[in-house]
C-alpha cells in the first residue's frame, strides 16, 4: 500500500493539475505567436494515464513495484508484493482453471493470453471472492509492450 501511495503521490504532485507545464517562450516565439496565430499548436493536457509506469528495462522486481502490482497482489518471488486486495498471482496454476470456469467470458486459449487479457481488460473475468473495478482499466495505456511481455513471461511461470 505504501509503494502504491508513493507512486500515486509522486504522480499526482507532478501531474495533479492535468495540464503540462508551459515551456519558457523566447521573445522571438512570442512575437511569432502574436503575429501568426494559425501556427500555434494546441496541446492536449497530460493525464496521469499518459505517464508510462515502467520502461521494461528494470529488474523484474522493480518492474512490478513501479507498475503498482504489489499494492494489491501477492506475487511469489517479488519480495514487496504482499497485497491482499487482489488474488495471489500464481497464474501458471490458476490461469487454466479460470479459463475453464463457466463464468469466464474472455477469448484467451493459453496461459500467456489469459495473463495479457487480465492486465489489459481486467473486467473480462473477475476471480471469485474479489470485486470488479478494483484493478485499474488503464494499464493498456501505461505499460509498453516490453514491460507487458516481461511481466507476462514472469507470471506464466509461477505455480503453486
Amino acid at each position: 500500500m505504501v509503494v502504491g501511495c508513493g507512486i500515486m503521490g509522486v504522480l499526482s504532485f507532478n501531474f495533479g493539475s492535468g495540464k503540462p507545464p508551459k515551456p519558457p517562450t523566447s521573445e522571438v516565439n512570442r512575437v511569432q505567436e502574436q503575429t501568426s496565430p494559425s501556427h500555434k499548436k494546441s496541446a492536449d493536457p497530460l493525464s496521469i494515464t499518459d505517464v508510462p509506469l515502467a520502461t521494461g528495462d528494470e529488474p523484474i522486481d522493480k518492474l512490478f513495484v513501479q507498475s503498482g502490482c504489489p499494492v494489491c497482489h501477492t506475487i511469489p518471488g517479488i519480495e514487496p508484493a504482499k497485497g491482499r486486495e487482489g488474488p495471489k498471482l500464481v497464474l501458471g496454476t490458476n490461469a487454466p482453471l479460470r479459463m475453464a470456469d463457466q463464468q469466464y467470458q474472455g477469448t484467451a486459449t493459453t496461459i500467456r493470453e489469459y495473463i495479457q487479457e487480465s492486465i489489459l481488460d481486467p473486467g473480462v473475468y473477475v476471480v471469485s471472492g474479489y470485486q470488479d473495478r478494483v484493478m485499474p482499466r488503464w494499464y493498456g495505456k501505461r505499460l509498453n509492450a516490453k514491460a507487458l511481455d516481461r511481466m507476462v513471461s514472469y507470471l506464466e511461470r509461477i505455480t503453486d
